[in-house]
């Protein structure tokens, strides 16, 4: 069970983006979905170490003021591994949308580090790598 739980959440927190039809993203999702002080970290070039709302805000706007429409991520493949009350994800990711009027698709890695809550599974950690 705890596979098809943590699978669950790792959907949901892509689902939180996306935009598309003129859907509003729903990424206070992703404060319910990350445990309170929980680390998000993208890599190079520019190296950044977020809090959850330092990460949420900028991409709101990105993602309600019309500058990227019909957006969307998604997980193409995942390792997870699981011992007692915390998990590893390992995953690639691919991405499109509509940047500035351009048609754009991307991808990268993200790993996942996950801890089982009194709530259930929730993210403590993530890290993400985008491919040049």
């Amino acid at each position: 069970m705890s596979k098809t739980e943590i699978d669950m959440v790792t959907a949901e927190f892509f689902d939180a983006f996306d935009n598309r039809g003129g859907k509003t993203p729903d990424l206070d999702r992703i404060r319910r979905l990350v445990v309170p002080g929980g680390v998000i970290v993208m890599t190079g070039p520019d190296f950044t170490v977020y809090t959850v709302d330092e990460f949420i805000e900028p991409r709101r706007r990105v993602l309600t003021e019309g500058r990227l429409v019909e957006f969307s991520e998604w997980e193409t493949s995942e390792r997870t591994e699981i011992v007692g009350d915390i998990a590893s994800r390992f995953g690639e990711y691919r991405k499109s949308g509509i940047l500035d009027g351009e048609p754009f698709e991307g991808g990268g890695t993200k790993t996942i580090q996950f801890v089982r809550s009194p709530e259930g599974w929730r993210i403590a950690a993530f890290s993400w790598y985008d491919q040049p």
